[in-house]
């Protein structure tokens, strides 16, 4: 029976005029792991890249859904373990949103954890060549954001969810990962699923 899966990435934000999530999502195979792969590009504003996650979802039906996010200043590739309930925007995202403190889903829980094999995702990831490390805070911009409703919402469901954080691309931070290696960090941690 075909696998698949869903995976995204976002588009420039912040000042920067490309997103190594994004450039690193386009460029993977079609399909990867015995998943056959939809990739999509979302919007780096609160809500509305989960609003885009679920109607792409609702579309390919997925079992898998895993988002992908740049963290600047990382050196290794981040599955994420845990999503909080909360917005708290140092910038404003693209569509000029900044919540401080926010609820992102009011009455709901504090947070979830994800629903994909996070250990072993980055342990394929260190055993691709690429450092690898789980990461135990998504932040508080959009991608702990998009992580926290498409949880919210797959609660219960078969549909398991997750995101990777990846560090900046050479060009745009001292602290960085080649594209190629990206990729190959990517296609480990979607091969872990």
């Amino acid at each position: 029976m075909e696998k698949r899966l869903l995976i995204t990435g976002f588009d420039a934000f912040g000042g920067s005029e490309e997103n190594p999530s994004w450039l690193a999502v386009s460029q993977l195979p079609d399909t990867v792991g015995g998943f056959t792969l939809k990739k999509c590009m979302i919007p780096t504003v609160f809500g509305r890249a989960a609003q885009e996650v679920l109607a792409a979802a609702e579309d390919f039906q997925p079992d898998v859904i895993l988002c992908v996010g740049v963290a600047a200043g990382r050196d290794a590739v981040t599955p994420e373990r845990i999503a909080v309930n909360i917005r708290d925007a140092r910038i404003p995202d693209n569509a000029g949103n900044q919540p401080v403190g926010e609820f992102v889903v009011a009455d709901a829980p504090a947070a979830y954890f994800s629903t994909v094999p996070v250990a072993a995702m980055a342990q394929a990831i260190r055993d691709a060549g690429v450092p690898g490390t789980v990461s135990n805070s998504a932040g508080a911009f959009v991608c702990n954001d998009t992580l926290y409703l498409l949880l919210h919402h797959f609660a219960g469901t078969s549909t398991r969810v997750g995101f990777i954080h990846v560090p900046a691309a050479p060009h745009q931070h001292a602290v960085s990962l080649p594209l190629e290696k990206t990729i190959q960090a990517l296609i480990s941690a979607i091969s872990a699923c």
